[in-house]
């Protein structure tokens, strides 16, 4: 969990540092609010764009352990915890196939409940730095992308790092969950 006084880019920032990694975040003022914004901002493919899908997570607690989380994962009053699936900007999440993946029900998160859960506007979630852990799954189409690109903060902010990287700084499962 990260310190919610910071900027919510800074706090991205603090915890790159932490991990070990490099400072890569760069501004973008024209924005990155979108896949395909960040792309033509980076000059990459967009598939290279690491982007964040916040949902609503329900279940139990026993769900939620079994599905790689851990006591400290904190559920909101309503009964639910974020769920950030990672996936590439060429994909659209299958929401079942996520649900699956993580032991628990998924259900669309508004922009006021993402800002609430994740501490980051929509546009700028960032995978790390979260103001209150979520559950994390990684899009396995990811794993063969070499680098890529995720929101660092806020909906102008990108940083560069690697897929396996993101896995080490997540410590989040990978699976298929893209949409076909």
């Amino acid at each position: 969990m990260s310190d919610p006084t910071l900027s919510s880019v800074d706090r991205v920032r603090a915890a790159l540092r932490a991990a070990g990694h490099p400072d890569t975040i760069t501004e973008f003022p024209a924005g990155t609010r979108t896949a395909a914004d960040a792309a033509a901002a980076v000059g990459c493919e967009i598939a290279q764009i690491a982007k964040s899908i916040v949902f609503r997570a329900g279940g139990t607690e026993s769900d939620v352990l079994r599905a790689g989380g851990t006591e400290s994962d904190v559920m909101r009053a309503d009964g639910t915890r974020a769920a950030i699936i990672v996936t590439s900007g060429a994909n659209r999440v299958d929401p079942a196939r996520a649900a699956a993946a993580l032991g628990v029900s998924l259900a669309r998160a508004d922009a006021d409940w993402v800002r609430a859960a994740t501490g980051f506007a929509v546009g700028g979630v960032a995978p790390i730095a979260h103001t209150s852990p979520p559950l994390l799954l990684l899009d396995a189409d990811l794993m063969a992308l070499d680098p890529i690109w995720a929101a660092a903060g806020s909906p102008r902010h990108v940083f560069r790092t690697t897929a396996a990287e993101l896995r080490r700084l997540t410590g989040a499962a990978t699976a298929a969950i893209r949409q076909v």
